[in-house]
């Protein structure tokens, strides 16, 4: 998986179609990812301990991966991302820019 966390990214496909967001957590073990203010749920929880309160909660849910797509920061679009070996370090380079992310 060649996102990771922080990268903006822009949701291609569902409910969230469009919205663009920045990676929380990526699980690549999963083929998912966490982006800020997509794919929210509501969570019912009950107070477990004394002091603690119950109520509804909203929580991002995961995305898979193949839904989301990087955005380029020079540009502000979506991009496809490869990698380069620049001074004997592999960087992800940005395809259509040409720059380092």
């Amino acid at each position: 998986m060649r996102l990771k966390k922080g990268d903006k990214v822009v949701v291609l496909a569902g409910v969230d179609k469009g919205k663009q967001g920045r990676i929380l957590q990526s699980m690549p073990e999963k083929d998912k990812v966490l982006v800020e203010g997509v794919n929210v749920i509501k969570r019912h929880t009950k107070p477990r301990a004394a002091g603690q309160t119950g109520g509804i909660i909203e929580k991002e849910a995961p995305v898979h991966v193949s839904k989301v797509s990087f955005v380029d920061p020079s540009t502000g679009k979506k991009a496809k991302l490869g990698a380069k070996v620049v001074d004997g370090r592999r960087v992800r380079v940005s395809k259509d820019s040409n720059e380092v992310v």
